[in-house]
């Protein structure tokens, strides 16, 4: 996508230098900083610390960090190492685990001195295939965002909770994808953006949004449920970290009272995700997803640009004060009206239809 100027990528190899350039997302988005991953440990620390975030981003950068432990150390206890400590980084998202099966699968069988090349070739191959799935993603919901606004006759009002645009992916986004594409096929719209608390990364939509100049208002996270009562939302649309074979979706904190509200106004509610967000062996999503509860003071404080310009961690409540974090919840299918994926969409108790192979 475009920033001003220039196209980026979330990620880009700097092959020269044996490095992973990615945005840090932890700065946007008061700033755009480029930061290098040298070392597989720098590339567990991006996801842990969510510099790179999203749930096809995560992948494709633990992909890009086996290929930086290969790069140092080809041996077979190097590959294992890499892949044992990238894959306790964060635990809900499935890519994650999908991305470092795809990488040892693919070096395990080499020789050691043939892994290296290959491990880059196939992170890169991972990463414009993600490309790729966000753009069919798109293309698909920009067919239902178009038969939604005719039935309306006005601008259509989509709903979005957390961030699953360009900056969740590699390119394009999942949940924004069909918004950037109805957009430039002039179709009117407007996208009410949930802040998304604690991590606040529908800033990061809006920034998206406000650069590709689609039209849009951020509103706190309680304000959904209000608006869809007014007859002011016409969709939700949100992406995923997990999905179950039934179509229980597992996405960012807050998403659950979302579908709530909308099934209560009869609002449709989509998710959109590329199948690799798909986790087939998951028979009771409530049980068997983990959720990932992560460190307080991410809602003790936040980033904020002081008057001086300056950007700053800035305290919101005491140091006395117990918080709990926990960073998704989980929609049962029986709220969700379909699921967008690369292949089309589905009601989500029928995704196997989409994908006969694991039917």
């Amino acid at each position: 996508m475009k920033v001003k100027d220039r196209f980026y990528r979330t990620l880009w190899p700097e092959y020269d230098r044996g490095a992973v350039a990615i945005i840090d997302q932890t700065v946007l988005p008061h700033q755009l900083v480029v930061r290098e991953l040298e070392t597989v440990a720098a590339a567990a620390d991006a996801i842990v610390t969510m510099r790179a975030r999203g749930a096809p981003l995560i992948g494709v950068t633990a992909a890009y960090g086996v290929a930086l432990a290969m790069t140092q150390d080809d041996s077979d206890q190097a590959l294992e190492a890499a892949v044992a400590l990238l894959s306790h980084t964060r635990p809900t998202a499935v890519n994650l685990a999908w991305a470092l099966a795809r990488m040892q699968k693919v070096l395990a069988k080499l020789p050691p001195n043939e892994r290296c090349e290959a491990a880059w070739r196939e992170a890169a191959a991972m990463a414009d295939e993600d490309v790729a799935t966000n753009q069919a993603i798109g293309r698909h919901g920009l067919g239902l965002l178009r038969e939604k606004q005719r039935a309306t006759g006005r601008p259509l009002r989509i709903l979005t909770h957390c961030n699953a645009g360009w900056l969740a992916t590699i390119d394009w986004g999942t949940a924004l994808a069909p918004i950037f594409l109805a957009h430039d096929a002039g179709i009117p719209l407007h996208v009410w953006v949930d802040e998304t608390r604690p991590r606040n990364q529908g800033l990061l939509t809006a920034w998206e949004l406000a650069g590709h100049g689609v039209p849009h208002t951020v509103i706190a996270d309680n304000a959904g449920g209000l608006l869809m009562q007014r007859g002011e939302v016409d969709l939700v649309l949100v992406g995923a970290d997990r999905v179950s074979r039934a179509g229980d979706v597992c996405n960012k904190i807050g998403t659950y009272l979302k579908a709530l509200a909308a099934r209560a106004n009869e609002v449709p509610f989509y998710a959109a995700l590329p199948s690799s967000t798909i986790d087939w062996r998951i028979a009771d999503a409530l049980k068997e997803i983990p959720i990932e509860e992560r460190s307080g003071e991410e809602m003790k404080s936040l980033n904020a640009r002081l008057e001086d310009g300056r950007i700053a961690r800035v305290q919101i409540m005491g140091p006395e004060t117990e918080v709990a974090n926990p960073a998704f919840d989980l929609t049962p299918a029986a709220l969700v009206t379909g699921i967008i994926t690369e292949r089309g969409i589905s009601a989500p108790r029928e995704l196997a239809s989409l994908y006969p192979e694991w039917a």
